[in-house]
């Protein structure tokens, strides 16, 4: 094992550059996502069951049935890797964001309201912050679920640490399909943990202090 990582460092190093990327980028495209599609369905109560519905049918939809209906649209290569990424990244934060916005106190909203506040600075100032500390959670679960969904991605050719698990089952038997295998898994799980521990680092900074306590 430490002589196939010794030989093949640049390129691991390499490819969990290209794994932490895709996921780092996906999900700051899902976190836009699904706060827009939260602000909508905070503003359209009605639209709260639609939005659980969507996210519960689409946690259980099969990543490898989702790429097999987009290869025959964008093809093979990055962009559905992302697309993957991206679509399954959206929904644990689009459940946390509708979760956290819509507990914010009613009666803070009108308060900030009653000081001359419009909808953007409510939102901006009171809302966000407030509601902030339950969507980073779901950014975490996203994150981690996402490590595991762009490995997934590399059977349509993406980037990423993925084509080490793929290369070593299909080389079941021979010498290096175990060192494959277990560089990619294990490689993976580090970059999950190091992007969760970055994560755990923003709360820190980013959540109120008058929240954490």
């Amino acid at each position: 094992m430490i002589e196939f990582i010794g030989s093949r460092w640049e390129d691991i190093l390499y490819r969990s550059y290209q794994h932490t990327s895709l996921v780092v980028q996906s999900v700051i495209i899902a976190t836009v996502i699904a706060l827009l599609l939260a602000v909508l369905v905070t503003r359209y109560r009605s639209l709260s069951p639609v939005a659980n519905a969507v996210s519960a049918i689409g946690l259980t939809l099969p990543s490898f049935a989702l790429i097999g209906l987009l290869i025959p649209l964008v093809g093979i290569g990055t962009v559905p890797a992302v697309v993957l990424v991206v679509f399954y990244a959206v929904l644990p934060i689009l459940r946390n964001a509708v979760v956290g916005l819509q507990g914010v106190d009613g009666l803070v909203v009108e308060a900030a309201r009653g000081q001359g506040m419009g909808s953007g600075a409510i939102f901006w100032r009171v809302r966000l912050p407030l509601a902030w500390p339950v969507i980073l959670t779901g950014i975490r679960v996203s994150a981690q679920m996402s490590m595991g969904v762009a490995a997934i991605a590399a059977y349509v050719l993406g980037p990423g640490l993925g084509g080490y698990i793929f290369t070593g089952l299909s080389q079941v038997g021979g010498a290096n399909a175990l060192n494959y295998a277990l560089v990619g898994t294990f490689g993976i799980i580090v970059l999950a943990l190091l992007v969760d521990a970055v994560l755990v680092l923003l709360a820190r900074f980013t959540t109120s202090k008058g929240i954490r306590a």
